[in-house]
């Protein structure tokens, strides 16, 4: 261990591997704030806290069964002249979960049944179970990911433990900023519709790089970061010039 402390290449290993799995958590986190949101308002934080955990505990048991997780790449059926591994149909099926989800999450929010409490609360045992789900297929490719970067099973393990820190800590206030700004809940929305089409796309073989996938979602953040704040400087120009009138 002492060797590993000293090793500069296992720093840098750390260091990359720390910050990917921070960026491929966007998807978890962005799951995680809807559900969330869908839960009585006294058992948000704790949705947020038990739906993190369970990713961390996905993630670690995936990562001590490296041989069962490579064993999952392994063809079980062929058809349209493409083999089919479990991991694929683990992309495949959480694909159309995330696309069900978001649609139907679209529907609520555009129809107006978020304001009817029957339709508004989801149970907090339903809210961790779709977070488990989901926490499988994110989980999956998160530790194939960290396989394939870090050499050393202690590094991998440290990484995934930082990544799901800052996701705790940003899982508070990025809830609430999307709770308190309708259009950015529907931009996250349509975010896990995007994220539900590459993984159809990944359990077929169409691989979309992820870096298309972060680059629309950064770029969408922008312009709406831009829109609220042009919403916010002509809030308070209305307020300055009431003010004033009176």
């Amino acid at each position: 261990m002492t060797a590993l402390l000293t090793d500069p290449q296992v720093w840098a290993s750390l260091l990359t591997l720390t910050l990917l799995e921070v960026v491929l958590g966007i998807d978890n986190l962005i799951f995680l704030t809807i559900l969330a949101s869908r839960a009585p308002e006294h058992q948000r934080d704790a949705v947020r806290r038990w739906g993190l955990a369970g990713a961390l505990l996905t993630r670690l048991v995936l990562l001590f069964s490296i041989a069962w997780v490579a064993s999952l790449v392994a063809p079980v059926f062929t058809a349209f002249d493409m083999d089919f591994s479990w991991r694929d149909m683990v992309l495949f099926f959480g694909g159309l979960f995330l696309l069900a989800k978001g649609t139907t999450e679209i529907h609520h929010t555009v129809e107006g049944e978020e304001h009817e409490p029957d339709a508004r609360s989801m149970g907090f045992a339903m809210a961790i179970v779709q977070i488990a789900v989901l926490d499988i297929v994110f989980s999956l490719d998160s530790v194939i990911t960290a396989v394939g970067i870090a050499e050393h099973v202690e590094v991998m393990v440290i990484a995934i433990v930082i990544a799901m820190a800052v996701m705790l800590f940003a899982a508070g206030p990025v809830g609430g900023f999307v709770e308190r700004h309708p259009t950015v809940k529907m931009l996250a929305l349509a975010f896990l519709i995007l994220v539900g089409a590459s993984l159809i796309a990944d359990g077929l073989h169409f691989h979309i790089p992820r870096g298309y996938i972060y680059f629309a979602i950064a770029f969408s953040i922008s312009v709406e970061g831009l829109n609220l704040w042009a919403a916010a400087r002509r809030r308070r120009k209305r307020e300055a010039e009431a003010a004033a009138g009176h």
